[in-house]
């Protein structure tokens, strides 16, 4: 029996950016999934013109058949309008609440079954939030969209997973964020997603401390005496392979990465400078804890190289193939 082929909605993510050159070149690739993209398809066509891309575009149906392949320099397009023309590399405001939209449409569209998944290509916060707009990040905006009190971040890339304790916040904030509360919750987040999705039957988890040398004992930071330390205790007695608190510094050895399943670093640098120097490219963020599956790529916008053709795909490959993996995951689950 064929297996059914998952239906995943792209985002084009910042129109002034890479994501309409990604979108444009995702037309000439195989992939065994249905593929839409909501985009403005303008937009998308000109740049592929730019690019001197071959691309075909058919319009999306909620109601027809799941037949929306990618190939041959077709793609299907759900079409958004941008409220302004699109200049390559060059942000406007004006186009921010296009962006949001698209997000909200691809948002719906999995919770309503018309999509098994949500893949992000990138957006630029700064405009966002210039347009008035308050918006910290995709996995935020899912968050409280959807209604989840707390999601995790997590990038997958260079034989390894790293989640993250807190996510988009100056390191000024990053202590007092840092909770017994909140950071039992990413574990448990953390924990499940990995049983339930990856199958991953009893996963082991290294768990970095917040301060140089994990506080060195309390005498450079007691956030690992006071919280993280009585967290994993707790957690650890319930059956969990928590490993930590660990120095940042030598967290990620080859011996660490060999024999463990996912990381926990405290804040965003401390964990995806490590990832990013690994797999830059070809890197995937992922969102635990949602009601659906959504998966991006690892890079930003790319202001200086948009519409110029000297671009990789890969990561938005890697977001694609690893949404199609989880969705087959879920839907066999659902049989």
């Amino acid at each position: 029996m064929a297996k059914i082929l998952p239906r995943i909605v792209i985002t084009a993510g910042e129109p002034a950016g890479i994501g309409l050159d990604l979108c444009a070149m995702l037309a000439h690739q195989a992939i065994a999934a249905n593929i839409v993209v909501i985009a403005d398809q303008e937009a998308l066509l000109a740049r592929a013109k730019a690019l001197n891309i071959h691309l075909g575009v058919q319009n999306y149906q909620a109601d027809q058949a799941p037949s929306f392949h990618v190939g041959n320099g077709m793609i299907t397009v759900l079409h958004q309008a941008t409220a302004q023309p699109v200049i390559p590399g060059i942000l406007n405001k004006a186009n921010s609440a296009y962006v949001l939209d698209t997000l909200s449409t691809a948002l719906q569209g999995c919770q309503q079954n018309h999509f098994d998944a949500m893949v992000t290509a990138p957006v630029h916060k700064g405009i966002i939030n210039e347009a008035g707009i308050a918006f910290t990040g995709h996995t935020e905006y899912l968050a409280e969209e959807t209604n989840t009190p707390q999601v995790v971040m997590m990038l997958v890339g260079g034989e390894m997973r790293v989640a993250l304790a807190t996510t988009h916040l100056p390191l000024t904030q990053v202590s007092a964020a840092i909770t017994a509360e909140s950071l039992t919750n990413t574990i448990r987040i953390l924990y499940a997603y990995l049983v339930q999705k990856f199958g991953i039957t009893a996963p082991t988890i290294m768990v970095a401390g917040l301060n140089p040398h994990a506080g060195e004992g309390g005498y450079l930071g007691e956030e690992e005496i006071k919280t993280i330390t009585p967290v994993l205790e707790n957690l650890r007695a319930e059956g969990m392979n928590l490993v930590g608190p660990m120095p940042a510094d030598t967290m990620f050895s080859q011996k660490n990465i060999a024999h463990t399943d996912a990381f926990l670093a405290m804040y965003h640098d401390q964990g995806l400078a490590v990832l990013k120097h690994a797999s830059f490219g070809e890197g995937v963020n992922v969102t635990l804890g949602l009601p659906i599956i959504r998966t991006s790529v690892d890079h930003g916008t790319a202001l200086d190289l948009a519409g110029k053709g000297n671009i990789e795909i890969g990561s938005l490959l890697a977001a694609i193939n690893l949404a199609i993996e989880l969705a087959h995951t879920k839907n066999n689950q659902a049989a």
